[in-house]
């Protein structure tokens, strides 16, 4: 941490479980190291520093702010700046974690809208698995997780990529609030899956006529790969959502610090 020159602003968080997804996708829990707060659906930014530099990115936040751990559902991009150098860290090893979250892709509470159309491309789950967290904590402890509804097309090209699947599933089978529906679109190369096949913005029109979703009445929140993000945008905005009804968090730009490598 030498290398730090304002280590004020950064905790040492350490490493708590590793989970590998597939080869180049894995999740890791945190032990933050100090008081960490933020909203559902904001990012932290995660540091590896090497005796050349501190380098760093920021990644959605995929567990709850109830719970005392930070979890990260990261992929390995071979070419980025941190995942490469993050990607051999084990339980015990430490990294850095600026103090405060950031970010607005946050539930929208204030419109009146209560349905939720959450649309992902692998890692881009993250924030969602937080407000599913967040509202499943509510429930079982308020009694009622509000009125709002979410409704999740989870896309990944194949079903091994789909990292919180069972999680998921399993919520959406106890609450009435919370309905999900994981796709691939190589199922050619996924011999036992059978369930929805697709790309994301294949599927949005059928599952946004099926579920009653207009603009009206609900947001619409877009993350994960731009091209998922670009094309599902067209179709929302032919079918009448304004800017004021879509929320995005892409993934994967270079040079810009967005939940990225």
């Amino acid at each position: 941490m030498a290398m730090l020159a304002t280590a004020d602003k950064f905790y040492r968080a350490r490493i708590m479980k590793r989970r590998d997804v597939s080869g180049d996708l894995w999740v890791i829990r945190a032990d933050p190291g100090g008081e960490y707060r933020f909203e559902p659906g904001q990012y932290a930014t995660l540091g590896v520093v090497t005796p050349e530099k501190h380098h760093e990115r920021a990644y959605s936040i995929a567990s709850a702010p109830h719970e005392k751990f930070l979890e990260f559902f990261i992929e390995l991009v071979p070419h980025g700046e941190v995942t490469p150098k993050l990607y051999p860290f084990q339980v015990g090893d430490e990294i850095t974690l600026r103090k405060a979250a950031k970010g607005r892709f946050t539930l929208d509470t204030s419109s009146g809208r209560t349905n939720h159309l959450l649309l992902a491309t692998v890692t881009g789950v993250a924030p969602f698995v937080s407000f599913v967290r967040s509202l499943y904590h509510r429930e079982q402890n308020a009694g009622s997780a509000g009125s709002n509804r979410l409704f999740l097309i989870d896309g990944a090209s194949r079903s091994r990529e789909l990292g919180y699947r069972e999680e998921l599933a399993r919520i959406a089978d106890d609450v009435p609030w919370l309905t999900y529906v994981p796709t691939i679109s190589r199922p050619w190369e996924d011999s036992n899956w059978n369930g929805e096949t697709g790309r994301v913005d294949d599927l949005v029109r059928k599952y946004a006529d099926s579920w009653g979703l207009t603009p009206e009445n609900t947001v619409a929140y877009l993350c994960g790969h731009p091209t998922m993000i670009e094309n599902t945008k067209g179709i929302l905005k032919r079918r009448g959502w304004q800017k004021d009804a879509m929320r995005e968090e892409v993934y994967f730009i270079p040079g810009r610090l967005a939940a990225a490598s």
